[in-house]
C-alpha cells in the first residue's frame, strides 16, 4: 500500500467514525404540553429537563421549548470527551427560564401592606431555605441570622429583615420579609407595597440550586441558552463544596454559554470544590493549605479537573460571587460575560466576594469581561499562576477593580479598562501589568506572612511554599490616570521593572522608571456613553505620546520570570506570549506600540466602543 493508500484509508476511517457517532447521537425534545412517559421526540416532548436528563447519553442533545420550568437539574452523567458530550440547550429563538422557586398565593393580609402565608414543611421536600442558615468559613453575619430563602415580587426580589417587628411596620426604602419555621409549617410574612399579592406574581427559593449535579466527575456538559433565576445558594468559601446556582461540582470540561443567571443567594455559577468533611472547619491558611493537599489526592490535577468554558452569559444579582471557584476553575477561559450587581443588598459580608473570585486561578483566562457594581469585580486568590487578565471592562466597583491576593505569579495584566476608585489592590508578587488604563489607585501591601503554594509549571502539582514580599512586578506601557501612583513599589523587597508608562492628570510614577511621560495637566476627561449599539468610552488622548517615548512589543522574552517559581510568562500551551492586539483586537505598531489599552487613536477627544466588542 503506497502513501496515498494510507491516507485515504485514514481519512476513510475517521470519516466513518464520525458518521457513527452522529448516527448514535439522539436528540431529545422537552416541552410544557409534554409528559415524562413520552419518547422524548418533536412529537412526544419529554415535560420536564430532568426527564430527559435520566435517558440522555454521552452525544446526545436535550433541546428544551419554550416555557418555565421550577426544577433543580441534577444530571445524572456526562459526555465522554469534547466532542462526544451531552447538551442541555434552549430551542433556538425560543425563551426557556428553569427557576429554583414555586409562585406562592393565598397570602392573608395582616396589617396595612404587611401579608402573610402558612405553608406546611411538605413544601419544601427535604430542603427548607427559610430554616437554612447562610454561614461558613470566612463569612461575616453582621450580628444577625440570613438564611438561603428568598421572596420574589414580579421578580424584584425583598430584603430578609432581621426580625419580624421590621416587617409590620410600614414599608421603607426597601419592601422586607420574614420566615419563621416550626415542626409543622412555615410562615412567611412580607411586605407588598401598594399590592395585593395575590394577584400579583410571586415566588419564594425552595431549591438550592438550578442546575448542579449531586457528584463529582460529571464530564463534558454544555448549557447553553436558558435564563435561569432564584436559587438558595450556600456560602462557598474555598474550604468547602461550593455550589452555585449553576455549578460543575469538580467536574472537567463543562461549557456554560449565552445564559441568563440571575438571583442566587451567594454564588451564580461555581467552578469550585468537591465537599468532604472539613467543610467550614478550615478557616486559616495553614487549613487552607492542608485543604489544597487533600485536593491533589483527590484527582486535582490537569487531566481531571476544570477546562471549562464559561462565556457570552450574563450574571447579575448574586450577593456573594457571580463566578467562583476554589481549586476546579483551573485551565478553564471566562470570557465575554457580563456581570453586574453582585453584592448589592450589602446584609452580610465576607472574604469571598467579587465579581469573579478565583481560588488557584492556574492557567486561567479571564478576558473581555464587562464587570461592574460588583464591590469588587476580580479577585485572584491564592495560586495565580499562569493566569491572564486580558481585555476586561471594570467600573463602578466599590472596592476594586482587580485583587491579586498572596499569589507568586506569573500572572499577565493587559488590555484592561480599569475606571474605578481603587484600580488594583496588590498583596503579591510576580504581576506583569501591561497596556491597560489604571483610572484609579494602586493599593500595595509590603508583605504579607502567609505561607502559600506555587506550582510547577502549566500544573496543579505544589513546588513549594514561599512568603509574600512585595515587588517583582513589571509595569509597561500603561495609561495612568489622577490618582494612579506607583510610588508606593519605592520601598519593594524585590526587584520591580517599569518602563514605557504614561501618567496623566497627577498620576505618580515610582523612582524604578527612569523616564517616565509625565503629563500633569493632561486631563483625559474620561466618560462612558450608552449609545443604542453599545457601550463607549470618551476619552482624550495625545498622538504626542507615541512620538516622545519609544516602546517596544511586550513578549515572554521581555518579561523575564517571576521570581518565586522561576517561570517565564506564557499562554496555556506554553507558547510564548507577545502583546501584539489592544483591547479591541487592533494590531499593535511592533516598531513602536501606543501606550494604553488603545492603539491607533488620533489627538483630541476620543470615541471607542468597549461592549459589545465585534467577534468576542
Amino acid at each position: 500500500m503506497n502513501a496515498t493508500q494510507s491516507n485515504s484509508l485514514a481519512l476513510g476511517i475517521i470519516y466513518l467514525t464520525w458518521m457513527t457517532l452522529l448516527a448514535s447521537a439522539k436528540e431529545y425534545h422537552v416541552g410544557k404540553s409534554g409528559s415524562d412517559q413520552n419518547d422524548g421526540s418533536a412529537a412526544r416532548p419529554y415535560q420536564t429537563i430532568s426527564g430527559a436528563a435520566l435517558v440522555a447519553q454521552p452525544g446526545d442533545v436535550i433541546t428544551v421549548h419554550e416555557g418555565i420550568y421550577r426544577e433543580r437539574v441534577n444530571p445524572p452523567r456526562g459526555g465522554k470527551s469534547d466532542k462526544k458530550r451531552i447538551t442541555y440547550q434552549a430551542a433556538p429563538g425560543e425563551r426557556v427560564e428553569i427557576k429554583g422557586s414555586e409562585v406562592v398565593t393565598n397570602w392573608e393580609k395582616v396589617q396595612d401592606d404587611t401579608w402573610k402565608v402558612t405553608l406546611p414543611n411538605r413544601f419544601f421536600g427535604a430542603f427548607n431555605p427559610y430554616a437554612d442558615l447562610i454561614h461558613g468559613d470566612w463569612f461575616l453575619r453582621k450580628g444577625r441570622d440570613h438564611h438561603t430563602g428568598a421572596v420574589y415580587l414580579n421578580g424584584n426580589w425583598l430584603s430578609e429583615a432581621a426580625v419580624l417587628e421590621s416587617v409590620l411596620k410600614p414599608v421603607g426604602t426597601n419592601a422586607l420579609w420574614f420566615g419563621r419555621v416550626d415542626q409543622e409549617a412555615t410562615t412567611i410574612w412580607a411586605q407588598f407595597r401598594d399590592v395585593n399579592p395575590n394577584e400579583q406574581l410571586v415566588e419564594i427559593n425552595v431549591r438550592q440550586s438550578v442546575f448542579y449535579p449531586d457528584k463529582p466527575g460529571r464530564n463534558y456538559i454544555t448549557v447553553r441558552g436558558f435564563t435561569m433565576r432564584h436559587a438558595a445558594t450556600p456560602w462557598a468559601p474555598p474550604t468547602a463544596e461550593q455550589i452555585g446556582l449553576i455549578g460543575t461540582h469538580w467536574s472537567k470540561g463543562w461549557i456554560i454559554e449565552n445564559n441568563v443567571i440571575s438571583d442566587s443567594a451567594c454564588a451564580g455559577v461555581s467552578l469550585g470544590k468537591y465537599g468532604d468533611e472539613w467543610d467550614n472547619k478550615s478557616e486559616s491558611a495553614d487549613a487552607y493549605n492542608r485543604t489544597i493537599q487533600r485536593a491533589l489526592t483527590n484527582g486535582w490535577n490537569k487531566a481531571t479537573v476544570g477546562h471549562h468554558i464559561v462565556r457570552h452569559n450574563t450574571i447579575s444579582s448574586c450577593e456573594q460571587a457571580g463566578i467562583v471557584g476554589s481549586m476546579g476553575a483551573v485551565f478553564s477561559e471566562i470570557t465575554s460575560n457580563h456581570i453586574f450587581n453582585i453584592w448589592t443588598k450589602r446584609q452580610f459580608n465576607g472574604a469571598e466576594m467579587a465579581g469573579i473570585k478565583i481560588h488557584a486561578s492556574i492557567d486561567v483566562v479571564i478576558a473581555h469581561n464587562w464587570i461592574h457594581n460588583a464591590g469588587r469585580a476580580m479577585w485572584m486568590d491564592w495560586m495565580a499562576q499562569g493566569t491572564r487578565i486580558s481585555g476586561n471592562l471594570c467600573y463602578s466597583n466599590s472596592t476594586d477593580d482587580l485583587f491579586l491576593e498572596v499569589d507568586h505569579g506569573p500572572a499577565l495584566v493587559d488590555n484592561n479598562i480599569f475606571l474605578s476608585p481603587t484600580s488594583l489592590r496588590i498583596q503579591s508578587q510576580g504581576g506583569a501589568f501591561v497596556h491597560n488604563l489604571i483610572a484609579g489607585k494602586i493599593s500595595l501591601k509590603a508583605y504579607d506572612k502567609r505561607q502559600t503554594p506555587f506550582h510547577k509549571g502549566h500544573s496543579t502539582a505544589v513546588a513549594g511554599l514561599h512568603d509574600n514580599p512585595g515587588g517583582d512586578d513589571r509595569y509597561y506601557n500603561n495609561l495612568f490616570v489622577q490618582s494612579g501612583d506607583l510610588s508606593p513599589y519605592d520601598a519593594a523587597t524585590l526587584p520591580v521593572s517599569m518602563g514605557g508608562n504614561v501618567f496623566l492628570a497627577g498620576a505618580k510614577a515610582s523612582k524604578f522608571e527612569t523616564d517616565p511621560l509625565l503629563k500633569p495637566d493632561f486631563d483625559p476627561a474620561i466618560n462612558l456613553l450608552e449609545m443604542p449599539d453599545g457601550l463607549y468610552l470618551e476619552m482624550m488622548q495625545d498622538l504626542a505620546w507615541r512620538t516622545e517615548r519609544t516602546r517596544s512589543v511586550v513578549t515572554t522574552k521581555s518579561l523575564g520570570k517571576a521570581a518565586i517559581p522561576g517561570l517565564p510568562y506564557e499562554n496555556p500551551d506554553g507558547s510564548s506570549v507577545r502583546i501584539n492586539t489592544d483591547y479591541s483586537g487592533i494590531t499593535r505598531n511592533t516598531v513602536n506600540p501606543f501606550p494604553g489599552p488603545f492603539e491607533n487613536p488620533a489627538s483630541g477627544k476620543q470615541l471607542v466602543r468597549v461592549w459589545p466588542l465585534a467577534g468576542r
